[in-house]
């Protein structure tokens, strides 16, 4: 074990100079595994106790760890709801857990009654995302207690909040210090706009956040990356990321109303995160045209029940500017 604490460190073979990159600190030493002072910060934004708080790179690695963690080769299964986030698909598939797929519903809402009769016995994590991506549907905090619930002592309720600042509800952590096996991710690369610095958390039962320690990768987060989160979770920028994400929100519907206008746009789904799910009479051919134009969206249609759907992320009054002008130009030339 590693000592810490002391003054003079000749233990870890770093440079005794220091070296300033580009107006960041001091680089030479490695950062701390848990940054004392940013888990601090993030268990109270998100309500929870330190102890209950893992912090690595993004959400992708939250769901690496948990199911290299609870989930054995070629013996256990994870339970996903297509369509939805593929990193959970494709973390099962790397451990060699089984994927099972019990799809959302037509309305995209979880199909719950499916999750109780189809969940295998060997199930180890059930995914649920909140709101989902790609649909930006939202799951209720009575039917995440429900499944926790249901699977207690067999399975973990991992729920993906990676969008819930745009939500305006509360968070599945509510419900943590009466459900053992409910694990909720958090990120900060949304709302916060740090999908650079790569900062996620996972929030759970202490004895979970242990484990996970054990297998986490020993310098996860680099130490300007700690930095913009620190200063990203001062009182000022989180004052200002309240406001920015209520002027998104508003953008989201302003958006929506304009693209229910649009010729071949055949419908626009409510959504409670940062982008807009659209189907269109020729996602193809629209794609093709605001690539042309110079606006990248995301074609999900290869996604199951999502045939002929694009995802459009809500940006700034700019962006929609252009996004239209070049979907007024697709109309003119059909």
């Amino acid at each position: 074990m590693e000592a810490s604490g002391g003054s003079v460190l000749l233990n870890a073979n770093e440079s005794p100079w220091p070296a300033v990159m580009g107006g960041t600190g001091a680089l030479n030493r490695y950062p701390d595994p848990q940054p004392a002072e940013l888990v601090r910060r993030l268990a109270a934004l998100y309500e929870v106790r330190p102890e209950q708080l893992l912090v690595g790179r993004g959400s992708d690695e939250a769901i690496d760890l948990l199911v290299r963690a609870f989930c054995r080769a070629g013996e256990d299964a994870v339970v996903i709801s297509p369509p939805t986030f593929g990193m959970y698909a494709v973390s099962a598939g790397i451990q060699g857990a089984t994927i099972i797929e019990i799809p959302l519903r037509g309305d995209f809402s979880l199909d719950v009654d499916g999750l109780l009769a189809r969940a295998p016995p060997a199930l180890k994590i059930l995914f649920v995302c909140s709101p989902n991506n790609p649909t930006g549907s939202l799951v209720s905090l009575a039917t995440i207690e429900q499944l926790a619930i249901a699977f207690a002592e067999r399975a973990l309720i991992v729920v993906d909040e990676a969008y819930i600042e745009f939500a305006g509800t509360a968070s599945a952590s509510t419900l943590l210090p009466r459900h053992e096996n409910l694990v909720v991710l958090r990120t900060l690369s949304k709302a916060h706009a740090l999908a650079a610095a790569r900062i996620g958390s996972l929030l759970a039962h202490a004895s979970i956040i242990e484990l996970l320690r054990r297998i986490l990768p020993a310098y996860p987060l680099p130490a300007p990356c700690v930095d913009a989160g620190l200063a990203a979770l001062a009182p000022a920028s989180l004052a200002a990321t309240r406001v920015r994400v209520s002027s998104l929100v508003q953008a989201r519907e302003r958006l929506g109303e304009a693209l229910r206008l649009v010729a071949g746009v055949r419908d626009v789904w409510p959504s409670a995160a940062n982008f807009l799910l659209v189907r269109c009479t020729d996602s193809a051919s629209l794609y093709g045209r605001l690539l042309s134009a110079g606006v990248v969206v995301r074609d999900v249609s290869r996604y199951w029940a999502l045939s002929g759907c694009l995802r459009i992320t809500v940006g700034s009054d700019i962006d929609h500017d252009r996004l239209l002008s070049a979907l007024a130009q697709q109309e003119a030339v059909a």
